[in-house]
């Protein structure tokens, strides 16, 4: 089995042939607020996210972490983990997590993950936003191990549900470990929510077209452990890989309206297409 170490020793910080090259800009920095008030809310419209200092301590932060060790550890039928590509099988708790690009439907399994995903503070910011209470519809896990964490292409998380496009979806990314420029931070195009909903195809990922995006336009998010970001169900954003010897872990939830209106496949499928990108990248 193939350890961290050898992983490290064999990645070059870059890779320019990797198809994500170009593809992210750090030039642009978001700023973090450490409250949210009517600005802020305004900035959220305007421009579809907002960075919050704070919103996990150092205590749930630990606990949010055993809480996926103990998950992995014995997943249940409804819970998925989804290895790297360079992973071998046979590993659980902690140590899979080393080697787990995605774990997701977990909050159901263990009381410290539910309520994590039930944080009074969490649950007021995004009712701020959404204007409703909110109910959670989506809990993962995103994990960027050492040295070969994926890049997560450009996308926008609602072509991933089948909710009307009338419908308001806030997503909530905490960092569990600090994220960083250099490590697969979040990175964001402002304002791009407001152009609703856009085709995906299925190419490294259901992501957007890359001959779409415009080198330079986006802003990146760093964030320190236990700070969140809150976006708009339309933002468009993406994460390069991590070629760190740093994790980068997240936690990443959705939100809707209790009352939230679903849509059918055909319909879903209208909106952000079939997945095929010939005729439209």
């Amino acid at each position: 089995m193939t350890t961290l170490d050898e992983r490290f020793l064999a990645l070059p910080p870059h890779d320019p042939t990797d198809p994500a090259e170009g593809l992210y800009s750090f030039e642009r920095t978001a700023s973090i607020c450490a409250e949210v008030g009517p600005e802020q809310r305004s900035a959220f419209a305007d421009l579809g996210f907002l960075a919050v200092a704070d919103v996990y301590d150092a205590d749930a932060i630990a606990s949010v972490l055993d809480g996926l060790a103990a998950v992995a550890r014995a997943p249940d039928e409804h819970t998925h983990l989804e290895l790297e590509a360079w992973a071998e099988a046979g590993e659980s708790g902690e140590a899979v997590l080393d080697r787990a690009r995605k774990l997701f439907r977990f909050v159901h399994a263990d009381e410290r993950l539910h309520q994590a995903a039930h944080d009074p503070a969490i649950l007021g910011i995004v009712a701020d936003l959404l204007g409703s209470e909110p109910k959670l519809f989506q809990d993962m896990a995103l994990l960027k191990p050492p040295g070969g964490g994926r890049e997560k292409p450009w996308h926008q998380d609602k072509a991933y549900f089948h909710i009307s496009v009338d419908e308001p979806v806030v997503g909530v990314w905490i960092a569990l470990d600090d994220a960083t420029c250099a490590n697969g931070c979040m990175h964001v195009l402002p304002g791009s929510h407001l152009g609703g909903p856009v085709q995906h195809v299925h190419d490294r990922d259901w992501q957007i077209c890359d001959s779409w995006l415009e080198p330079g336009l986006d802003t990146a998010v760093p964030l320190p452990a236990g700070s969140a970001l809150f976006f708009d169900g339309f933002l468009h954003h993406g994460t390069p890989a991590n070629r760190t010897r740093t994790r980068r872990r997240a936690v990443q939830f959705h939100y809707a309206r209790a009352d939230v209106v679903e849509t059918e496949s055909a319909e879903h499928e209208r909106i952000y297409g079939s997945g095929s990108s010939k005729g439209v990248c």
